[in-house]
Formats: C-alpha cells, sequence, structure tokens
C-alpha cells in the first residue's frame, strides 16, 4: 500500500489516536479517547463545525455516518465530551505523525524539488497567537497587564518547511510558549524556538536544514546552538539589534572590503536590478567569544523609476560569494512563507486558527491546534500526491469551495471512504482520472 495514500494516512492518525493516554480517573469512561481525539480531528479536517452533529444525525436516520467511515470514530461523544476528555491530553503525544509523514515524503521523492540553498531543507520558524482573551484563562495562559487590564493568551512557534519557488508548506510539530518562558514576548519565542531545536536537532543530522527566522531569534545563543546540532541557518539580521557587526561593516565599507556585484532581471513587467554586498566572517556580537558569521544585504531597484523595491539584510553560516550569495538570500526571502501561507492561511481560509474550539483547564487548547496543524499538514500532502485530490482543488479554485462542497457532501451522504468520496467528486466534476 502506498504510505501516502489516504488509507494509509487515516490509519497513521489512527493509530496514534489509540495510543493516546487516558487521564481521567472517575469510573464515566463511556467514550474512549481515541473517538475523542479522532472525532475534533473531523471537525478540522472538515472545517465543519457541525460535522459530528451532522454525524448523529446521520446514524440516526441511516445507521451509519461518516465520523466512523471517514475518521474512524466508533461512537461520536458530544462537544463538551470530546473537550473534557481532551483537556487531559498533552500535545505532544501527537508529534511523531508530523515526522512520519515528512520522511514519507521524502522517501517517495515528492519532497526533491522543495529544498533551498545547497540542497538543504528550509525550516522555517515564526511565532502566532492562537487564543486570547479577557476573562478565560488555564495555567498555561500568558498574561499581559497593560492599562490596568488583563489579557490571557496562548500563542506558539509553528515551524513549517518551506520552499522559494512553491506556495506549498508542511507544517512540523509545533512549540508552545508557556508563562515561564518570559514576561516579554520576545523572550517567551526565543525561549520556544530554542526548546523546539533542542528537542529535534537530532532528526536534523540525517535532514541537512536550513533555519530561516526573522531578527528576533538572530543572536549569538541561538546561533551557536543550531551550529551544535548540525544545523544551517539564514536570518534576518538588522542594523538597530547588531551595533558590533554593523560597526565592523562600516569600517570594512572604507577600505574596500565588502564585496558587491549587481545582476539585471526581467520580471516579466520590466527590469530589476539586484544588488548584493557581502562579507565573510565578522563578529556577530562584542568580545572575544563573538561567533563569526557571514553577512549579506540586497537591494532591489526598478531599472526604469530607481524605485527600491525590497531591501534586507542577513546573517548565515553559508560561505558566500558571488556564486552563491543569490541563492542564499532567494532561500532567506522565504521565510516570510510561514507567516503568509501557514499562520495567515490557519486564521484566515476556514481553519479558524484564533476560534475558541474549547480553552479547558490543562492542555485543550494545545491539543486542538495540534489536531489543526496535523489536518492542514494532511491536506498539503493530498495536494502534492493525490492525483484527484489535486484535480478536484484545481477544478473548484477557491480553498473555501472545496471545503463548502466537503461539508455539503458529509452532511447528507455517506461515503466508506476518502477514496469514495473524492471519486464521487471527481465524476460529479467530470474530471476523467483514476485513483491513485
Amino acid at each position: 500500500m502506498d504510505s501516502l495514500s489516504t488509507t494509509a494516512i487515516f490509519e497513521l492518525m489512527g493509530e496514534t489516536f489509540d495510543a493516546l493516554p487516558d487521564g481521567r480517573t472517575g469510573k464515566n469512561t463511556t467514550y474512549e479517547v481515541a473517538d475523542a481525539a479522532a472525532g475534533a480531528f473531523g471537525v478540522f479536517f472538515t472545517q465543519s463545525p457541525s460535522f459530528l452533529a451532522h454525524q448523529r444525525d446521520m446514524e440516526r436516520s441511516k445507521g451509519r455516518n461518516n465520523a466512523a467511515s471517514l475518521f474512524g470514530v466508533r461512537k461520536i461523544p458530544s462537544d463538551q465530551q470530546i473537550r473534557n476528555i481532551l483537556d487531559l491530553v498533552p500535545p505532544h503525544h501527537l508529534y511523531e505523525p508530523f515526522w512520519t509523514l515528512h520522511k514519507r515524503l521524502e522517501q517517495s521523492e515528492h519532497l526533491s524539488e522543495h529544498k533551498g540553498h545547497d540542497g538543504t531543507y528550509l525550516v522555517a520558524l515564526d511565532g502566532t497567537y492562537y487564543f486570547s482573551s479577557q476573562t478565560i484563562h488555564c495555567e498555561n495562559c500568558t498574561v499581559h497587564q497593560h492599562d490596568n487590564q488583563v489579557r490571557y493568551f496562548h500563542s506558539a512557534v509553528t515551524p513549517v518547511i518551506v520552499t522559494p519557488d512553491s506556495t506549498r508548506v508542511y507544517p512540523l510539530e509545533p512549540e508552545f510558549i508557556s508563562p515561564q518562558d518570559g514576561a516579554e514576548k520576545q523572550d517567551c519565542e526565543r525561549n520556544a524556538a530554542k526548546r523546539w531545536v533542542e528537542r529535534n536537532g537530532e532528526r536534523f543530522v540525517a535532514w541537512q536544514a536550513t533555519v530561516l527566522a526573522d531578527d528576533l531569534h538572530c543572536h549569538q545563543p541561538f546561533c551557536t546552538l543550531l551550529k551544535q546540532q548540525q544545523v544551517n541557518f539564514i536570518l534576518v539580521c538588522k542594523p538597530d539589534s547588531h551595533p558590533t557587526l554593523y560597526e565592523e561593516i562600516t569600517l570594512l565599507e572604507r577600505i574596500d572590503g565588502i564585496a558587491n556585484h549587481t545582476r539585471r532581471h526581467w520580471n516579466g513587467r520590466f527590469a530589476e536590478h539586484w544588488t548584493y554586498r557581502y562579507v565573510n566572517q565578522v563578529p556577530l556580537r562584542f568580545g572575544e567569544d563573538a561567533l563569526l558569521v557571514n553577512w549579506c544585504e540586497v537591494r532591489v531597484v526598478r531599472e526604469d523609476t530607481g524605485e527600491r523595491i525590497y531591501f534586507n539584510t542577513f546573517i548565515t553560516n553559508f560561505e558566500l560569494s558571488e556564486e552563491t550569495v543569490a541563492s542564499v538570500v532567494h532561500s532567506g526571502r522565504a521565510r516570510w512563507k510561514v507567516e503568509n501561507e501557514n499562520n495567515n492561511v490557519l486564521k484566515n481560509y476556514g481553519y479558524n486558527l484564533e476560534h475558541n474550539y474549547g480553552h479547558g483547564e490543562h492542555y485543550l487548547s494545545a491539543f486542538l491546534l495540534t489536531l489543526n496543524l496535523l489536518a492542514f499538514l494532511i491536506h498539503s500532502i493530498l495536494d502534492e500526491t493525490n492525483d484527484i485530490y489535486a484535480a478536484i482543488r484545481e477544478e473548484l479554485g477557491a480553498r473555501k469551495t472545496f471545503f463548502n462542497d466537503i461539508r455539503a457532501l458529509t452532511r447528507y451522504l455517506y461515503f466508506d471512504s476518502w477514496d469514495s468520496l473524492l471519486q464521487f467528486m471527481a465524476t460529479q466534476l467530470e474530471i476523467d482520472l483514476v485513483p491513485d
């Protein structure tokens, strides 16, 4: 069986849900933890908050339902029962499927073109909020007080695999920002990113990964950690936060110690001049123990008007030369995809990242977010590997239309598998494809 078929993927998810621990201590265990997790996952995967209610109705009227056939739910709990059960399950029990699915993608060579500079996988890091309230809170909330108003929120670092030449991204396991990470958002996100790298560093040795991040993470402890874990980096590096490095750049400029070259590029509408400046082995900070890094700058100017279109500066461990600097910058610019193609899609295109599906007192909010990320990952994988799925998505155009159809079909019709559902949609759309 194809390890990335719909059957194989949902079998993996079922095995993951079956292995979840049951933290309940009372006698009321009518519903299994696996059913609660699979049911919640079904809500996120179909992008239908009413999915389980519709399947209860279908079970009453037809004696069967899509929650069972598509997601393996044996007995459908109520929404509140799901919240109560999953609140006791730490989200790290859902992490391994991220890596299993990425390994399957790699082994099937579907990731072969999803790489950046020097053939490395580009892992973009960014923090995002996924819950905020002035009243609802739990032991894992971070608390901010401003102008005598208290706000409770949850946030996480959401790493994704990106590539400069594709809008498709593949989420990795998240790292949740905890109250002990500090009162300032910057400290919180830094500490969470560090934990994520420490926990997953061994995986990157075989992966040959390059971490992309903004200026917040461009500091010596993080760069040193990445080097220790044999992970490459391309990080945004701003002058205001790195005075020592830019003093060195200024001194080198006076003696023509900064290499530069310009390339002309036609973007299909007008010509651009891409000017790169770069230097190797400059100190990241003050002190004898300062880490030496390689620095580059890119400036994109419109040829006919002289208007500056883009400007940024980066540090990296990759050696810079006239042959490599453009490739390094091209990969470094892909960092923004974690915001636009991941966080923005999750918040604004159906996954409802910031919607309060349930907060709980322990782990519920984090557990549900992780399910949501897994749903997004699997949809991305199917769009890459399943010809019928991809053809349906292309035919329907907007992501919203696709999920509107999924919601309507699963509400009124029964399907015995995902392959049956996708084949039904393809037939109705007159898409002539054979299932994988």
